[in-house]
């Protein structure tokens, strides 16, 4: 949900487009708003019933012990085309990024529903987060570009509040649609409902944003070495990925040169001072990762656990995260009241130890004495705690950047997000397959199979959302 709630680096006025009058539903915007949120939609209803469906994929392909690449795929090369659509867009317009990265997130759907292994299912989410990196900050540089300053806030507030309906009904759909179709049909049903919104977007955005914003449409050499960063961290990202599935000597090839490709990369691309947790700036996106990471690495797992452990169907399953959208919203809603203002460092204290203390709370199902709802109440609080620090982050970056650097301070941010998620989706799914997670199968009337590969997920990830309480005590330049 993140990386649609804050700014990018590509959003750009472009002293060619008009004010005109009306809001975003008038008569001069509606084509290009009901078509863009609706992508906007679509992506988002994907994204949270990816989820729901994934368990069942996942066991039907033989593919549990690499559970967590089918997300952590995603992420990484989603990284890579975030970058390049900021030079591309800038270089030649948003429109061949948004649809390019439209077409191949609708190919990676294609891929992954008619997936026969797990490597090939795999194959197509890296296709899909290299589509959906291209629209998201294709989409931002539309709205920089085909609407004046006094419509953006309504339209980013309609791409906000397009993942709350998916929150809630996504999980759900999708487990129905698991149980009665096949997981197949919640990725091969997606692409066919992009069509409509692209064909009412298209020809407004070809009108109003076409074209690069300067006089030349040439990468300039900051934006050539960011796209070879962004390769250099997928790349190695990747390679990490891969030596963590498989924890042998021969293993320690790939992940070293990953590690050798990934570090620098990621410190050119982050302020100086992330990783120590420098006061200001760096704590800040120090903290979008940490908080980002440590939930999405457990919320991967929430559906796998109540499915094999518990027994749950994948509707029901689903039904336990459906909360969690409409609480991630209320927790964005308060930290925007004037009145919290002064409070924001304690707000965001606050949301980091709700988030520890969810998933902390998440693996006591697998004692069966334990009620199953208790992980819906959980994440509901979870989420809740998500929304109070993810938007306070994109508030403080803004608020400790100069106006010319809030653009390379953004995407930081989105990097900071991003990466964390790969890495520490990684570390869990190595953890999950050492301790026996890729054999776990149903049978809540025995109790068999391994709950302590699911222990070992939540129970770091919530240390992890631990460290980022301290490190929202940091968000300030000074005490």
């Amino acid at each position: 949900m993140s990386a649609l709630e804050s700014p990018d680096t590509a959003v750009v006025e472009d002293a060619r487009v008009p004010e005109e009058n009306g809001g975003v539903l008038g008569r001069s915007y509606r084509a290009l708003s009901v078509g863009i949120v609706s992508v906007v939609l679509l992506i988002a209803f994907e994204a949270t019933a990816v989820g729901t469906a994934m368990p069942v994929a996942a066991r039907e392909l033989d593919g549990l012990a690499l559970y967590a690449f089918a997300f952590s795929g995603y992420f990484t090369t989603s990284l890579f085309g975030m970058v390049l659509a900021g030079q591309w867009s800038d270089r030649r317009g948003p429109l061949g990024a948004l649809t390019t990265g439209i077409a191949a997130f609708a190919a990676g759907l294609v891929v992954a529903g008619t997936a026969q292994v797990m490597w090939v299912f795999i194959l197509g989410r890296a296709v899909q987060g290299f589509g959906g990196g291209l629209v998201i900050v294709a989409l931002y540089v539309v709205v920089g570009r085909a609407y004046p300053e006094r419509l953006r806030p309504a339209i980013m507030a309609a791409f906000a509040a397009s993942w709350v309906v998916p929150s809630v009904v996504g999980p759900l759909a999708a487990g129905a649609v698991t149980e009665h179709l096949g997981w197949r049909w919640v990725f091969l049903g997606i692409p066919v409902l992009v069509v409509f919104p692209l064909a009412l977007a298209l020809p407004r955005i070809r009108q109003r944003t076409s074209g690069p914003v300067g006089a030349t449409g040439d990468f300039v050499p900051a934006g050539r070495r960011r796209i070879r960063l962004a390769l250099a961290v997928s790349l190695g990202a990747g390679l990490l990925q891969y030596a963590a599935q498989d924890l042998t000597w021969v293993s320690l090839v790939p992940g070293l040169a990953g590690a050798a490709l990934l570090v620098p990369a990621v410190r050119g691309l982050l302020p100086p001072g992330t990783y120590r947790a420098a006061r200001g700036l760096p704590s800040v996106v120090l903290l979008r990762g940490v908080s980002a990471g440590s939930f999405i690495a457990a919320e991967s797992f929430v559906p796998l656990m109540l499915v094999t452990q518990r027994g749950l169907s994948p509707t029901l399953a689903g039904f336990s995260l459906a909360a969690g959208g409409g609480t991630w919203a209320l927790g964005s809603w308060v930290q925007s009241r004037p009145r919290v203002e002064p409070y924001r460092e304690r707000l965001m204290t606050s949301g980091m130890v709700l988030v520890a203390a969810a998933i902390l709370a998440a693996p006591s199902v697998l004692l069966h004495s334990v009620p199953v709802w208790v992980v819906a109440v959980a994440w509901g609080f979870g989420c809740f705690g998500m929304g109070l620090v993810i938007s306070s982050t994109s508030v403080l970056l803004l608020q400790l950047s100069a106006p010319e650097e809030a653009g390379a301070n953004s995407a930081a941010l989105q990097i900071s997000d991003a990466l964390s998620n790969v890495v520490l989706l990684a570390a869990t799914g190595a953890a999950f397959a050492t301790l026996g997670g890729g054999s776990t199968t149903a049978s809540p009337a025995t109790g068999t199979g391994h709950p302590a590969a699911f222990a070992a997920v939540f129970l770091p990830m919530a240390g992890v959302a631990v460290v980022g309480a301290w490190v929202t005590r940091r968000v300030r330049a000074s005490e």
